[in-house]
């Protein structure tokens, strides 16, 4: 790939923009299975305030206790916890999100990232669908200039392919579209967004049932092999992907995918899904961790019995449901725009829940919350929410 390099971030490369009909742009989307939405003040001052404000630090590991079997360590990332994925690479566990909506200008949303790198993040969550990648890619180059990173491979920077690309010839294009936005060379880790496909022209949600078309997995994913190959991503993988999806995918994939990233937070916590995913050597990342805006933070954040083990540590509860996720193995894509909520959701490495809070935890009602209804039409593809999760309810 031709173009001048400066610390691994790309200043001009020879992707030429293009065209609205070729890429478009997906305006503000409900329920796209991406990180934690934008909406926190309420639950999260709520519990607070009934917090009491004490320290409770364990350096040792409890026996018994649920915690990450390899927690890896790379002074790239800021000696953050690491996980090496399949394809070799080490991503941090602890990422934070960009998706908002509306998404806010440009400058302020630079500036929420800028805050999340002084606090420690590097790992960065964005995707087509968000519109976050041209202001995420300005914040990386300003990261630079200012020096609060030395060198872009410092970060892990994650973006996803959205529906209207999902076939193979659009692929190439699209992923070629994003490193324009985010001006790299390449992503550390691309994702197809969801395992369903647009017609090219349909840019945003929610469609109607013609605007869906069959998704062929199989040659798309050929297509994210090359991508891999080409060097334009570092590792490639799925999103929403449920445990009979990943079966029909490995049935013919060369390579398999590193991460599959999904909706899972105490009140659903995917453990079928991740121990099939386990075995089978592929990461599970966990996006809205915290709750997302569509359904309400309080599903999460109001847990009762959330709020009583966050009172008895003297912690936020999104620290205890972050706290719970870390513990469980999985990275962890929240997201806040406030940098007080981002140094609170990064302060979560230093203590640990104990087998009993996590067994309490375990007790809690499962139920999946973000089902995806803008996919859904009773004569369409997906007739219903146990079609398109396979009975992953």
């Amino acid at each position: 790939m031709a173009g001048k390099e400066t610390n691994g971030v790309a200043l001009a490369i020879n992707f030429p923009p293009q065209t609205e009909k070729e890429t478009g742009s997906i305006k503000a989307v409900q329920s796209l299975g991406g990180p934690t939405l934008a909406k926190e003040v309420v639950i999260h001052e709520k519990v607070e305030a009934a917090v009491p404000a004490k320290e409770e630090k364990c350096d040792t590991q409890l026996e018994g206790v649920a915690v990450l079997v390899k927690e890896e360590k790379d002074d790239r990332f800021g000696n953050q916890p690491t996980v090496t994925l399949n394809s070799g690479r080490k991503m941090p566990l602890l990422g934070t999100g960009t998706a908002c909506f509306p998404l806010p200008p440009i400058e302020d949303l630079k500036k929420a990232i800028l805050d999340a790198m002084e606090v420690g993040y590097r790992h960065f969550d964005s995707a087509a669908s968000y519109q976050s990648e041209e202001g995420l890619g300005v914040a990386i180059a300003e990261a630079l200039e200012k020096g609060l990173i030395k060198s872009r491979d410092e970060l892990f920077i994650t973006t996803k392919l959205w529906c209207n690309n999902a076939c193979p010839e659009r692929v190439l294009p699209a992923i070629r579209e994003s490193l324009r936005k985010l001006r790299l060379e390449y992503v550390d880790l691309y994702l197809i967004h969801f395992p369903a496909r647009f017609k090219e022209e349909i840019l945003e949600m929610p469609c109607v049932k013609d605007d869906m078309l069959p998704f062929d997995m199989k040659s798309t994913w050929e297509a994210m092999e090359e991508v891999n190959k080409l060097g334009l991503a570092k590792s490639i993988g799925v999103s929403n992907l449920t445990c009979k999806k990943l079966t029909d995918l490995l049935a013919h994939a060369k390579i398999p995918p590193a991460v599959n990233q999904v909706e899972m937070h105490p009140v659903w916590q995917q453990k079928k899904l991740r121990d099939f995913y386990a075995e089978k050597g592929i990461h599970v990342s966990a996006y809205s961790p915290l709750g997302a805006k569509e359904w309400g933070f309080d599903v999460v954040l109001g847990n009762a019995l959330l709020i009583d083990i966050a009172r008895a540590k003297g912690k936020s509860v999104a620290q205890i449901a972050l706290r719970w996720g870390f513990q469980q193995g999985v990275s962890l894509i929240p997201k806040s725009f406030n940098k007080g909520r981002l140094k609170q959701n990064f302060a979560i490495l230093d203590w640990q829940l104990t087998e009993e809070e996590l067994q309490q935890i375990g007790t809690i009602p499962q139920k999946r919350i973000m089902i995806t209804p803008e996919f859904i039409f009773p004569d369409g593809i997906f007739k219903s929410p146990e079609e398109l999760w396979d009975g992953e309810m």
